[in-house]
């Protein structure tokens, strides 16, 4: 028990530390993890000899990770992707596989040993891709859609190759590879008896002829279709009768673990079948609960996956010829790059669309493990061949989230090297000159021409500035934070400048400008949080709105008026907060240090909790006025 408490406590240790700061530093979780495991493993030693064990079982997290994912995609939207995962999943299977084969043949290699190592290393890492495209919100455009369809068809490969791989087997070195890697080795006796209570099942299914196997496979696939179409709602109402939270996380974790274990019977991939499953709960009323109950547990396996695959790293065998591995490294991801960059150029991927697409896949997978050592079992490769691609598959995953900082500075030199169309001409003159038509803007528009104000907008969204023309709302195209459009638009003599631009840093230029330009001219500024009203304070904006705040306001208002104060009452006190707390604000500005935290600036604390308190008999004072004797009441 100690020793499990001990090792525990280094995974999560590690975990809490890493983690955080890859995040914060940009590098994204998935490195976090990994660097946290070559620490435990190659580094420390510091792992024990449960880690082969445990990442049997954190290999769960890809399959409830395509469950949550099968969750969010409606049947119809999967059927709109059957082109892609038929032709550009397929298609980079067999271009990736033949690319290795040729390559590795010509090499030298045995073509049965090039054969295999072209089908195992034509697939990516599922878990890394999706949960980096996650985090950094990508899975939703083009590029993202078709990393994942290729995925998807790569998860379905898994199947004929672990089928093909048997008729590749070399006699020379089958029994050295087996003696090699423990196939005798005891068997726990736990896990023995666990396999004992399946294994008649298993005999009587693997004892089938083809086609009555494949009649079990599909009808499998169909059961698992119709029950959670039909069954899951009976099911879960049940569940919730029982008003148990407990409950609701027993039965989804027993659909997804339930769903895997049919599908490991039949000889299919437990991740398919969940994915499967998730797609026919996907219009359910209880999806969200489901996601909810799931997403923990698939982070928390899918962090100590990555973990066991940096543990797993052999930092001596790699000392013993770094550059080869390297190398080797290299070769197979710049093959597998150009093959999917062939691949989306076929399927009109564009600009930063089709670099995320190849830099993403790019690498070997986790379903590699499992198959180097199947391939090892049945005599494809010999010990020092599987044992080098394994830290081939291992190294390109440990490379893959500084691809994904490769793209983005790709997209970021993508997007600015765009030509963007010419600005507009500015035709009008108008009293109040508005930078920036998004949400806020829109509505101080709107508000400013119903009032019979004549208004000029420049924005640099053309689409925006189209949607408004549809309307009969006039606006111009080119971007505020250039001065020079700036002046164009009317800035010498407009009397109101509203800048209402989302960059919080070309918001913070526009004011400095127009406050050097104009030094008469009534700024009105929108500001995200404190530290940017701040900032534009000592800008030279002279009213700034944060953008949260007046609506706020107005729901506590609502608040007051649902716990027995009038609308008068209610009306006042929010007033009066709003009036003090705007004054706060600007005293609190004077004491503002750009660059220094607020928590370090001494005379900001003092400042700011003597204003609290005077907030706080203001408020109390107010109340007494609107309802005498309320104080006293409050205080008994």
């Amino acid at each position: 028990m100690e020793g499990f408490l001990f090792q525990a406590s280094l995974y999560l240790g590690a975990a809490v530390l890493l983690v955080p700061l890859a995040v914060r530093l940009g590098l994204g979780s998935v490195l976090g993890y990994l660097a946290a495991g070559i620490l435990l493993g190659p580094i420390f030693g510091l792992a024990g000899a449960e880690t082969q064990d445990l990442q049997h079982v954190a290999e769960f997290g890809v399959v409830m990770m395509l469950f949550l994912i099968g969750l969010e995609l409606e049947p119809r939207i999967l059927w709109d992707m059957r082109q892609k995962l038929i032709g550009m999943g397929g298609a980079q299977v067999l271009l990736t596989s033949a690319a290795l084969f040729l390559l590795l043949w010509l090499t030298g290699h045995d073509p049965r040993v090039s054969l295999s190592l072209g089908l195992i290393l034509s697939l990516s890492s599922t878990a890394i891709v999706l949960q980096t495209l996650s985090e950094k919100n990508l899975a939703r455009g083009a590029g993202g859609r078709s990393a994942f369809s290729v995925l998807l068809t790569q998860d379905i490969a898994v199947i004929p190759i672990l089928a093909i791989l048997p008729l590749l087997t070399l006699p020379d070195v089958s029994a050295y590879s087996a003696e090699l890697i423990g196939i005798t080795n005891p068997v726990d006796k736990s896990a023995a008896h666990a396999e004992s209570a399946v294994e008649p099942l298993l005999t009587v299914i693997q004892s089938l002829p083809d086609w009555a196997a494949t009649l079990l496979t599909l009808a499998t696939v169909a059961g698992i279709v119709v029950a959670g179409h039909f069954l899951s709602r009976p099911l879960f109402r049940f569940v919730h009768a029982s008003r148990l939270p407990e409950m609701s996380t027993f039965v989804s974790l027993l659909i997804v673990i339930g769903i895997a274990f049919l599908m490991t019977l039949v000889g299919l991939s437990p991740a398919l079948g969940t994915f499967v499953a998730g797609v026919v709960l996907a219009n359910s009323e209880f999806r969200h609960q489901i996601e909810a109950d799931i997403r923990p547990f698939k982070g928390l396996l899918l962090g100590l996956f990555f973990m066991t695959v940096g543990i797993g790293i052999d930092l001596h065998a790699f000392a013993r010829a770094p550059f080869t591995v390297i190398g080797l490294t290299l070769v197979l991801m710049l093959v597998k790059a150009a093959v999917l960059f062939g691949l989306a150029a076929v399927f009109d991927l564009r600009g930063k669309d089709r670099f995320l697409f190849c830099l993403s896949l790019a690498q070997g997978g986790e379903f590699g493990f499992v198959m180097v050592s199947f391939a090892r079992g049945e005599g494809i490769l010999s010990l020092a061949t599987g044992q080098t691609v394994l830290l081939v598959i291992s190294l390109s995953m440990l490379l893959t989230p500084l691809l994904f900082l490769l793209y983005d500075l790709l997209a970021r030199q993508l997007a600015q090297a765009q030509a963007m169309p010419d600005p507009d001409e500015v035709t009008e003159k108008g009293r109040v000159l508005i930078a920036g038509i998004g949400r806020f803007g829109q509505v101080v528009n709107r508000l400013a021409r119903s009032a019979g104000l004549t208004t000029v907008v420049l924005d640099s969204d053309m689409a925006a500035i189209e949607t408004m023309r549809r309307f009969g709302v006039k606006g111009f195209f080119g971007d505020p934070s250039r001065p020079e459009l700036l002046e164009a638009a009317g800035l010498a003599d407009c009397e109101v400048l509203v800048v209402t631009v989302d960059d919080r840093d070309n918001a913070l230029s526009i004011v400095r400008h127009a406050r050097r330009t104009r030094p008469d001219l009534h700024i009105i500024a929108r500001a995200r949080d404190r530290t940017h009203v701040y900032e534009m304070y000592q800008a030279g904006a002279d009213d700034i709105v944060r953008e949260t705040f007046d609506s706020s306001v107005r729901a506590g208002r609502y608040v007051l008026e649902n716990m027995g104060f009038t609308e008068y009452e209610a009306a006042q006190l929010s007033q009066t907060y709003w009036r003090l707390d705007r004054a706060a604000m600007r005293d609190l500005a004077k004491l503002w240090v750009p660059g220094q935290p607020v928590h370090l600036n001494e005379d900001y604390i003092a400042r700011a909790r003597q204003l609290d308190r005077d907030l706080e008999t203001a408020l109390i004072e107010e109340l007494e006025q609107v309802r005498p004797g309320s104080h006293v009441e409050a205080a008994e």
